[in-house]
Formats: C-alpha cells, sequence, structure tokens
C-alpha cells in the first residue's frame, strides 16, 4: 500500500502552531475558532477585524499574538478625538536643519493592534486605508514603506452600541477576516474563574514565549503560497462569492477581493492541518469569516432579524460542492 505524502514538508509549520496555541492556552480558555484564524490569517498575510461585546477577551487575545511573534509591535487605541496624524505620522520643523522631517506614527510597526476602531469617526478611521491595501503612507508627496510582516489586528463592539462608528465598506473589505466573538459556555468560565481563584491575579503575559520571528513568517507564507487548489475549486469560489451579488436578500455583495482573500485563506487552513492541498471543507470552513463583512443586508431582512451569516449559509447550501 503507497504512503501518502505531501510535495511540500509541513511539518515545521504544524508543530509551530501547536506551540502557539499552547502558549494562547495559558492565558486564555476556550475560544479555539478565534486563535485559529488568528493563526490562518498570519499565514495568508491579512488583517483581522475581531468583533465583540465588551469583557471576552479581544484585546487580550491581540496581545497574547504579539508575544507570541518576535516582531515590533505598536498599540492604539481608537477615541472620538484621534486624528489620523496621531496614527500616521506629522511633518515636523527642524530648527538646525530649516526642514520639515516626517515623524513616523504608531501605525510604522509589523503587528498593530487597533483597539476598538469603531470609535473614531470616518476621518481617522480613512486615514488607514492606503496602509492596510497597499503596505505603503504617502506623506507629503513622499512614499514610505512598511517592511513585512505588517498585519492590523483591530477590535470593536458591536455597532448597537453607544459611541460607536460603522465602519465604511472599502474598509471592511480590506480585512481578510470578521471574527466574532462570543460569550464563554458555562463550563469554560468556570474554568476561568477556577484559574483566575487559584492565581489571585491573571497570568503575566511575560510568560508567553516568543516563537515566531520575521524571517520564519516570512519562510511559512512562502510555502503557503504554494499549496495546491484545482480548478473546480477556484471555479467553486468564484461560484459562492457570485451568488452573493445576485442573492435577494442582499444590498451589497462581495468583491473580487473577497474571492482572493477566499482563496489565500485556505491554503492556509489546509496547511494548517497538514495538507498540501485545499478540499471543499476548507473552502467552506473559511467562507464564513472570510465573507461576512463583505457583504450587506437589504433594509428589509434586516428588520426582520436575518442576520448575514444566515444569507451566507443559504448560498452554502445552494452551491454544489465539487467532488
Amino acid at each position: 500500500m503507497e504512503i501518502f505524502s505531501n510535495r511540500i514538508d509541513l511539518s515545521s509549520l504544524q508543530n509551530t502552531i501547536e506551540e502557539i496555541r499552547r502558549e494562547v492556552a495559558k492565558v486564555i480558555v476556550g475560544q479555539n475558532q478565534m486563535v485559529d484564524l488568528l493563526i490562518a490569517a498570519i499565514l495568508a498575510d491579512g488583517h483581522v477585524l475581531i468583533e465583540g461585546v465588551p469583557g471576552v477577551a479581544k484585546t487580550l487575545t491581540a496581545k497574547i499574538l504579539s508575544r507570541v511573534l518576535d516582531v515590533n509591535f505598536s498599540r492604539i487605541q481608537f477615541t472620538p478625538d484621534l486624528m489620523p496624524s496621531d496614527v500616521l505620522g506629522t511633518s515636523v520643523f527642524n530648527l538646525k536643519t530649516s526642514e520639515f522631517q516626517f515623524k513616523k506614527g504608531p501605525i510604522f510597526s509589523n503587528l498593530v493592534l487597533i483597539d476598538e476602531i469603531n470609535r473614531s469617526p470616518a476621518k481617522t478611521q480613512a486615514a488607514l486605508f492606503e496602509v492596510m491595501e497597499e503596505r505603503q503612507i504617502t506623506m507629503d508627496g513622499t512614499q514610505y514603506a512598511l517592511p513585512p510582516p505588517f498585519m492590523v489586528v483591530a477590535t470593536q463592539n458591536p455597532v448597537e452600541h453607544e459611541g460607536t462608528y460603522r465602519l465604511p465598506e472599502a474598509q471592511l473589505d480590506r480585512f481578510l477576516f470578521k471574527i466574532e466573538v462570543n460569550y464563554p459556555s458555562a463550563e469554560e468560565e468556570t474554568q476561568m474563574l477556577y484559574r483566575f481563584h487559584l492565581n489571585k491575579t491573571l497570568q503575566s503575559l511575560d510568560s508567553i514565549n516568543k516563537l515566531l520571528n520575521t524571517e520564519q513568517i516570512v519562510g511559512y507564507r512562502s510555502l503557503v503560497k504554494e499549496i495546491h487548489v484545482e480548478l473546480h475549486l477556484l471555479q467553486y469560489i468564484a461560484q459562492l462569492v457570485n451568488k452573493t451579488r445576485k442573492h435577494p436578500s442582499l444590498f451589497l455583495g462581495a468583491s473580487p477581493r473577497a474571492s482572493m482573500a477566499l482563496m489565500n485563506s485556505s491554503k492556509a487552513y489546509a496547511a494548517m492541518q497538514g495538507r498540501d492541498f485545499v478540499t471543499p471543507e476548507d473552502i467552506k470552513t473559511m467562507f464564513f469569516p472570510v465573507l461576512r463583512h463583505r457583504v450587506m443586508l437589504t433594509a428589509e431582512k434586516e428588520m426582520e432579524g436575518i442576520s448575514e451569516n444566515d444569507v451566507l449559509q443559504q448560498i452554502i447550501n445552494q452551491v454544489e460542492i465539487p467532488r
């Protein structure tokens, strides 16, 4: 009997992923899907939006991720009075040279945590358009490139909450995933309370080991790009995304950027499973986090209480799975 073997050696990547999961589990109880999607985003070179009510460890998980990655990290707390220059940087007059010099803002880092991104109005949110898509800043006619890896992890409260601003569609489309974080189960919450009771305090993030440096991240991303996708699966991705543009419950469908995101994230997820090829199940798993923030319900369906996830489930059910 012939033993199956991958064309690509993914053993190192898989071992690293298991180590990352163990490091996160030192502090976070549960939330396995969120952790796996964050890892997939790192491998697929994408940005992540984490949405959930206050107190479900959105910011804490992002901070742990920054500890696991041996890269430069910065955190920006978005507030209603935050200006674009507070994010990107500003030109400062140098008295010695009698010239203006560009002072880089906190966005110039490898991993940027933007906490409560929907607390700032559209003017500040729009400052992220260029840097998230093109990995560069244009200031006073000069372009400043951000060295790889560059990843934005943004958190937000649900838009119904007081004092929040809905993110524009162009901004949302630049996020690879939107991760919805729900309340923990009763068992997970009991375990969390028990751990806190024994330790008397939250475990220090200093106990988190650094596992991935810049060179390793770039190397793993190159491996992920080599993951094979059959033509009929590319057609499956295109059919799924195309359905969002024709669905009667949706006012806005997904752009071609969504098709690319679904393909790249499916490759990353396949690599995380130790496979050098994508399956329909990989695509179905990535479909919801990739698409839920890129579609918009019609006003009628929104009033009926139907969610984007409900419509996406209908689309998954309608499109035949290739065999």
